[in-house]
């Protein structure tokens, strides 16, 4: 991903899912006597990262129906429905700038069979601005997909990868390299991460 729309942008910032500390969406699992040593990687690496900064500016709020009305710089407005998370909304003032951070990133692990097992991870977490403060919010997502190394071509340099759906896939060995350190059955992490962080600057004079 290498640019996102500032609309899509500042909504994601406004609306993220209202929760105070990390959580996962996986089961529980039983806490460990003592925090085991995470195991060497046999591959790993980041495929790539982006981060994207929108400013706009307030031009209409109407705090019983939580709506704004913010405009970019290519004079395009968007009205959208801020939150419950969006807190001290009544400090939001016509002509405040909201500025809109987006940081994603993609990253990858191959580990042994014995190390894990297919499945979907995601764990969130959003901070929010406290009492008396300015408007904002700050959210971060992470998701890990283990997919299972069914297929190697080392002539074609290519990975079959399984999802833990059934669903296969093939993809282009960025280091033909490593197809000597893997083999099928392995276990690959898929880890996206984005990040979303918003403010509300005073109007300037």
């Amino acid at each position: 991903m290498k640019r996102m729309h500032r609309g899509v942008l500042i909504v994601s910032a406004l609306l993220l899912p209202s929760c105070s500390s990390m959580r996962s969406e996986t089961a529980s699992a039983p806490a460990a006597a003592a925090p085991a040593v995470a195991p060497t990687p046999i591959v790993s690496g980041t495929i790539g990262e982006t981060a994207v900064t929108a400013t706009a500016t307030v031009k209409k709020i109407d705090l019983k129906k939580r709506l704004v009305t913010l405009q970019g710089a290519d004079g395009e407005t968007t009205t959208i429905t801020a939150g419950p998370e969006v807190k001290n909304l009544d400090q939001v003032r016509v002509g405040d700038e909201v500025v809109a951070t987006y940081f994603e990133s993609v990253a990858y692990e191959v580990k042994a069979p014995s190390q894990g097992t297919p499945g979907v991870a995601v764990a969130e977490e959003v901070q929010r601005a406290k009492p008396g403060e300015r408007p904002g919010a700050a959210g971060a997502r992470v998701t890990t997909i283990t997919a299972t190394i069914t297929g190697i071509d080392k002539k074609k340099g290519t990975v079959t990868l399984t999802g833990p759906d059934g669903d296969a896939v093939t993809v282009k060995a960025r280091n033909p390299d490593n197809l000597e350190k893997i083999k099928k059955g392995d276990l690959v992490d898929i880890t996206m991460t984005q990040a979303v962080a918003i403010a509300v600057e005073p109007k300037k004079k």
